[in-house]
C-alpha cells in the first residue's frame, strides 16, 4: 500500500526484503526507511500432541506444512510430536505437497485455518478446517468442527470410518435379503402380507444397524 506516497509493505521477512529471524514475527517496512520487526509467540494447542498420537494410532501418517520460517515449524512440530515437517511453505508449495502424496497413492485428510491453506484444503481427498478459520479456508473445507479442541480432529475420523462400516454392512443386509427374497416370490411361496411384513422387517434391520453408529460413540465418550 501507499502510505503519505511511499510505498510500505508488511509481511514476511522474504516480502520486505529483510534477513529472516528465528521465530515469529511480522516485518513492515516503509520507501527509504529500514524494515522493523514485531516478534511474538503463540503457543500449539494443549491437546495437539495427544491428538497426533491418537491419529497415529489410528494407523495415519501426520506431516506438517507451515508458512512459518523454519526454525519455529521444528520446534511446533516437536512439541506436538510430529516427525515431518516442512517451513516456509508457500500456498503453492502446500498444494504441490498433496499432489506428490495423491500420485504416490495416499488419501490426504488436510486440516488447515489460515488463508494460506485455501488451496490445499480444496485440493485434498478430505478437509477439516476450524470454526475460527478464515472464510476462504471454511468454504474450501468439507468439513468445520467447533471449538478449539484438535480432538475433534481424530473423532470426524473415527466417527467417518464408522459410519462407512455401517454402510457396507448395511448393504450386505440389503444384498443377503434380495437374494433371499426375490426368488421366494418369484416361486410365489409368500402371501403379499408375508412380504410386506418382510420388507418392513428388512428396513427395520438396516434402520437398527445404522443406530448403532450413535450407541457406539456415546460408549467411546463414556470411556473417555
Amino acid at each position: 500500500g501507499l502510505i503519505g506516497g511511499r510505498l510500505a509493505r508488511l509481511g514476511s521477512a522474504a516480502f520486505v526484503g529483510a534477513a529472516p529471524g528465528t521465530g515469529s514475527e511480522l516485518w513492515f517496512v516503509l520507501d527509504g526507511q529500514p524494515p522493523e520487526v514485531m516478534h511474538f509467540d503463540d503457543a500449539i494447542r494443549a491437546d495437539a500432541r495427544q491428538t497426533v498420537a491418537q491419529l497415529a494410532r489410528m494407523g495415519l501418517s501426520v506431516e506438517l506444512l507451515s508458512g512459518d520460517s523454519s526454525p519455529r515449524v521444528e520446534r511446533a512440530a516437536t512439541a506436538a510430536g510430529i516427525s515431518s515437517w516442512r517451513g516456509e511453505a508457500t500456498p503453492i508449495a502446500k498444494a504441490q505437497r498433496l499432489e506428490e502424496l495423491q500420485a504416490s497413492g495416499r488419501k490426504v485428510l488436510m486440516v488447515g485455518d489460515g488463508l494460506n491453506d485455501a488451496a490445499a484444503l480444496a485440493n485434498a481427498h478430505a478437509s477439516i478446517a476450524p470454526g475460527g478459520a478464515v472464510d476462504v479456508s471454511r468454504l474450501a473445507s468439507d468439513c468445520i468442527f467447533a471449538g478449539d479442541s484438535l480432538s475433534a480432529v481424530a473423532e470426524i475420523v473415527a466417527v467417518a470410518r464408522n459410519a462407512r462400516a455401517r454402510m457396507r454392512e448395511n448393504f450386505g443386509l440389503a444384498a443377503a435379503y434380495n437374494l433371499l427374497a426375490i426368488p421366494v416370490a418369484l416361486f410365489g411361496w409368500v402371501t403379499p402380507l408375508v412380504a410386506a411384513v418382510a420388507m418392513s422387517a428388512s428396513s427395520a434391520v438396516v434402520t437398527l444397524n445404522a443406530l448403532r453408529l450413535g450407541i457406539n460413540g456415546k460408549r467411546e465418550e463414556a470411556a473417555k
